[in-house]
């Protein structure tokens, strides 16, 4: 059975780490949007990488499903801030046959910002500069999962399974 690795957290929350370990355990494809954009569009960042971001994770989409559809795992790496995202990929990759997972990463505020901060003074290959206003954007449009929303994942393969979910 093919499983779909949902990433869920705010920039420095450790979304990509976690997604290459994913990648290397399960034999997964990773498909991490900032990379495909900071490749194809290195100059651009704020408003402009973001008005971009939607067609790449559409087509990073099409891949995944066609990758599930012939039994391989997949890792989407995008933080998927809304429940309707969510949602949306754990009920089409489970129309396939494939299980999800929710990874579900939290830390808190000040880590965020440690983290972020330590990002920013040397940008690994295929990151973003983060800004203190992009991160304050983002935590006025991240919807933490609930309760009733992790119940609604299969078990987990991995990590603290409890409901089809984890938590690092």
């Amino acid at each position: 059975m093919s499983t779909l690795f949902l990433t869920c957290g705010l920039p420095g929350a450790g979304k990509t780490t976690l997604a290459r370990r994913l990648e290397q355990e399960w034999s997964a494809l990773r498909l991490t949007a900032d990379e495909w954009l900071h490749d194809l569009h290195p100059a651009l960042a704020g408003d402009a990488l973001d008005a971009l971001r939607d067609p790449v994770e559409r087509v990073q989409w099409r891949v995944a499903v066609r990758v599930l559809q012939t039994g391989g795992n997949v890792v989407l790496d995008w933080g998927l801030w809304t429940r309707e995202e969510r949602d949306r990929y754990r009920t089409e990759a489970q129309a396939l046959g494939a299980q999800v997972v929710l990874c579900v990463l939290d830390p808190p505020l000040g880590e965020l910002r440690r983290r972020l901060s330590e990002r920013n003074a040397a940008l690994p290959p295929g990151t973003f500069h983060i800004t203190e206003e992009r991160l304050a954007d983002a935590l006025r449009w991240f919807e933490r999962p609930t309760p009733e929303e992790l119940a609604e994942f299969e078990p987990a393969p991995i990590g603290d399974s409890a409901g089809g979910h984890y938590r690092v």
